[in-house]
């Protein structure tokens, strides 16, 4: 049986990351980027196509699993009839080498286990030419070369390395998997208990950083380890997930590769490092940010490689068939390609959001911003593909006309309250202008809300941002009624569909249904909050937190009619909005009302946030004292 998308947990060392089946099975993992070809790719498609499963060759009665607290080094427990044995999964953070580390070690009694290891370079194609040397293993195909070094004997058969030992109470048993050119020779290992221990420590420091002390602690933590883990070291971009091809309807084909970084995650991605006390984290994503888009403002990209990279041509992996069976299986993304008007004011609010956090521009970034802005006001008034890429026609999308709004609003607070040059008459002009444009055309008043673009009748959960942003207060009768609107039609036990789609993919050029859309509904619950609805903004949070697996970790969407999580595995967006909204939730249950154009922040923020920025739209209401703190435009 195919393993459920959420009984995977996630392994990483900032470059790239594995996911680890409930038994104890390695069934995705590109090596030595996010973006590399899988050498195990078993996820998308079977055995055959690489694995590494270390697992009791008895009856397993029960299997437990956890992370270490504040790390990421995943412990699975088997217990078996005869003992019980734990299985400990880490890769270190690299210096040199990505490696995987494997210890065995035993709990009790005395248990008899299976290791079955299935190298297959290139997404499962390719098999490599297998030589032991002493007591390390090594397969060879082409550029790449993959050494297990193990205390334990192994052979081969049909085309795969098993071993058969016994672990007894007390003894453990390692297994170091070192990726390396193959025209290098293999690196020595180390002691595994002692890289263990060392991945241990790196990680309990990095959470230690965390200045988050509110309600959900233990799940924001968590979504904040896994969006470093989702950290590509040596540039800070953040990948949206470690995999490619999840579908988000089991069958279907709305299967997409995710090992890249958007542009419209990086406000959220930023308010969510910075709430969490990652500053230099937040720095370098905007740093990231900046390099990746710099250059000629209409070549700008919805998303780039780890590193900046622009060329992310899309192909099919023909001889994976799919996680049952949705195909294709995808590598690489043509959306990006496409024109999305709604990036460029994602880019205006992270870098306005790095600015109030204190990361000061460079004369090159205004620069940047200066040019952006001169090409938003240019073609905002052009049909685009919009934020969920539709692969169906370009329209004059709600959410895009509204971030054009953000992007000239940033702009021009940029130069009023942070003393920054620029034509600010203008942009207001330009500003104003999107503004009645939206309400007039955007405005269904047969429907009674805003609607996924100029002139249609659907309903799009991306409006949602019309509060978040502060293109209106989310008081405002027509706010207010478009949220009553999706409430109506787009939520579906308790989650939000994005849209609703269709078998004729009328609205973006796919067929088949989808789940809904994780990030949406936080987004719900933080426009609940804004509005002053508490109790259907925690119960919103809350029903969202009871879809987390075992590890409190989400993929994209939520299959309400399977129960399950779909779509790719574990999703920065999902995480970054639960951070979001646990910040302003815990906020309100602290006692403080929080209403903001932009996003809540707690008090020491919005004390810093009003001597930097006095002008801001943004007032917080002390429910224990009678009085405002902060400024109401």
């Amino acid at each position: 049986m195919t393993t459920l998308i959420e009984d995977y947990g996630l392994i990483g060392d900032t470059h790239t990351a594995a996911l680890v089946a409930k038994d104890g099975s390695i069934d995705w993992l590109c090596l030595p980027r996010f973006d590399s070809p899988a050498c195990f790719a078993k996820l998308l498609g079977d055995s055959s196509n690489g694995y590494w499963k270390i697992s009791p060759s008895q009856k397993v009665i029960e299997t437990k699993r956890s992370y270490r607290k504040d790390t990421l080094i995943l412990e699975t427990e088997f217990e078996t009839e005869t003992g019980k044995v734990v299985l400990i999964d880490a890769m270190p953070i690299r210096e040199d080498f990505p490696q995987v580390i494997r210890i065995v070690k035993g709990i009790s009694g005395s248990v008899e286990m299976t290791m079955e290891l299935v190298i297959r370079f290139d997404y499962g194609s390719i098999v490599p030419w297998v030589v032991r040397r002493d007591r390390m293993l090594q397969a060879v195909a082409g550029p790449d070369a993959l050494s297990l070094w193990s205390t334990v004997h192994t052979h081969g058969k049909d085309l795969t390395t098993v071993s058969n030992f016994t672990v007894t109470a007390g003894q453990s048993i390692p297994f170091q998997l070192i990726h390396h050119p193959s025209h290098e020779p293999a690196p020595r290992p180390l002691d595994a208990t002692y890289i263990i221990d060392e991945t241990e420590t790196y990680w309990k420091s990095w959470a230690a950083i965390s200045t988050y002390d509110g309600e959900y602690k233990d799940q924001v933590v968590r979504s904040l380890l896994t969006l470093k883990a989702l950290t590509y070291h040596p540039t800070g971009g953040i990948v949206a997930a470690p995999t490619t091809s999840l579908p988000e309807a089991i069958g279907g084909e709305r299967n997409w590769d995710y090992r890249y970084c958007w542009l419209r995650d990086a406000s959220l991605s930023l308010d969510a490092l910075v709430r969490g006390g990652y500053i230099d984290e937040a720095s370098a994503w905007r740093d990231w940010l900046v390099r990746a888009v710099a250059g000629d403002p209409s070549k700008l990209q919805i998303m780039y490689g780890a590193s900046g990279e622009r060329r992310l041509e899309e192909y099919v992996v023909p001889w994976l068939k799919g996680y049952e069976d949705s195909a294709p299986v995808r590598v690489g993304n043509n959306a990006v390609g496409q024109f999305q008007l709604d990036v460029y004011g994602e880019v205006m609010a992270a870098l306005h959001d790095a600015r109030i956090a204190g990361l000061s521009d460079s004369q090159a970034a205004w620069d940047l911003q200066l040019t952006l802005i001169d090409y938003v006001e240019s073609r905002f008034g052009e049909p685009d593909e919009g934020i969920w890429e539709v692969r169906g026609p370009r329209r004059h999308f709600t959410h895009s006309k509204v971030m054009a709004w953000v992007a000239l609003d940033r702009a021009v607070e940029a130069v009023v309250k942070n003393d920054l040059p620029g034509p600010v008459d203008k942009w207001r002009q330009s500003r104003d202008l999107i503004h009645k444009e939206v309400l007039e055309k955007a405005w269904n008043p047969d429907k009674k809300a805003f609607t996924q673009y100029y002139g249609s009748d659907t309903l799009d959960a991306s409006v949602l941002m019309i509060p978040i942003m502060g293109f209106l207060p989310a008081n405002d009768s027509r706010v207010v009624a478009t949220v009553e609107a999706i409430e109506k039609e787009l939520v579906v036990d308790g989650f939000v569909l994005r849209y609703q789609v269709d078998d004729k993919g009328s609205v973006d050029g796919l067929t088949g249904r989808e789940g809904a859309f994780l990030a949406c509904s936080f987004w719900l619950a933080d426009t609940y909050a804004m509005m002053g609805r508490q109790e259907d903004a925690v119960k919103l949070f809350e029903r969202l937190l009871s879809v987390t697996n075992d590890l409190d970790l989400l993929a994209e969407e939520y299959d309400s009619i399977l129960g399950r999580q779909v779509g790719n595995f574990p999703q920065a967006f999902s995480h970054i909005s639960l951070i979001n909204t646990a910040c302003n939730l815990s906020h309100m249950k602290k006692g403080f009302e929080v209403s903001t154009f932009s996003r809540s922040v707690d008090k020491p923020f919005a004390a810093r946030l009003a001597r930097r920025d006095p002008r801001k739209r943004l007032w917080i209401h002390d429910k224990s004292h009678n009085g405002k703190h902060g400024i109401k435009k």
